[in-house]
């Protein structure tokens, strides 16, 4: 007689528009799903429930994709119904404090906990989208989603080292780019933007390591002079009528560095 085997499952809560993607792709891996979210979403192939709890009820990974701010309250009410055989992941955007406190429920509950951090946007990746996971439930979590499909790499430490990893980089990232949007709203406003963008195309093109030493330590040499550049260009954004966020941001951290001596990184 042939023997069945249950599909795995897997809990969803929080079916926005990254939640929404991770669960057609675990449907289409042949996963049960079992989804919730406080809004009337419909995925197809995902059983909807009614509550988190109900959700998370027989799931072998319990996945939390809120938005940080309803992420103990969704753990909380999602890990009644949460088996201690079962892991809890959290792929929400926060610091490491907040992935620390989710840690400190799962353990008291006696479940596994993974702190999550999506790499890139989920949009067109889905499952695959890379992943990093530091935790308890860390190597479990990925040792199940890899043999989907999916793409996570385990940090050897504990909860919150993957959620801090993935906002130290923000911090460039989101950065850069809102200094490129800043610096091509100036150039329009100025009649240069095409100059501009074959410019910021030409030096990233370029970057390697070298030029990241080159940033950091002529930042810190140089502080002074850059200081009263970056005021300049903010009155020049004032004049042009763009509002100078960025640039006056830079001024006020050069000048701050500026004024502790230093010609190098602490």
């Amino acid at each position: 007689m042939a023997s069945t085997t249950e599909p795995l499952r897997v809990a969803v809560l929080g079916l926005g528009e990254a939640g929404s993607e991770i669960a057609t792709d675990l449907v289409a891996a042949g996963v049960d799903v079992r989804g919730y979210d406080p809004l009337d979403i419909r995925v197809p192939g995902v059983t909807r429930c009614d509550r988190e709890s109900h959700g998370a009820r027989g799931a072998a990974v319990v996945l939390s994709v809120n938005s940080a701010s309803a992420a103990v309250d969704a753990c909380r009410a999602g890990l009644a119904g949460t088996a201690t055989t079962a892991v809890w992941a959290d792929l929400n955007t926060s610091g490491g404090r907040l992935q620390r406190e989710l840690a400190a429920l799962c353990d008291a509950a006696g479940v596994l906990f993974a702190d999550v951090a999506m790499m890139a946007p989920v949009p067109g990746k889905g499952l695959r989208v890379p992943m990093l996971a530091s935790g308890s439930g860390a190597t479990a979590f990925a040792d199940t989603f890899r043999a989907l499909g999916g793409d996570v790499a385990v940090l050897d430490g504990p909860p919150g080292a993957a959620s801090d990893r993935k906002l130290v980089r923000s911090v460039f990232f989101k950065g850069m780019a809102a200094a490129v949007v800043e610096a091509l709203q100036a150039a329009r406003a100025a009649g240069c933007e095409d100059w501009l963008r074959h410019n910021i195309t030409d030096e990233l093109s370029k970057a390697d390591a070298a030029t990241l030493d080159r940033l950091e330590q002529g930042t810190y040499q140089h502080a002074v002079r850059r200081a009263a550049e970056m005021n300049a260009a903010t009155d020049m954004l004032t004049d042009l009528g763009v509002p100078a966020r960025i640039s006056a941001a830079t001024a006020e951290l050069l000048t701050a560095l500026a004024g502790t001596g230093r010609r190098e990184p602490p």
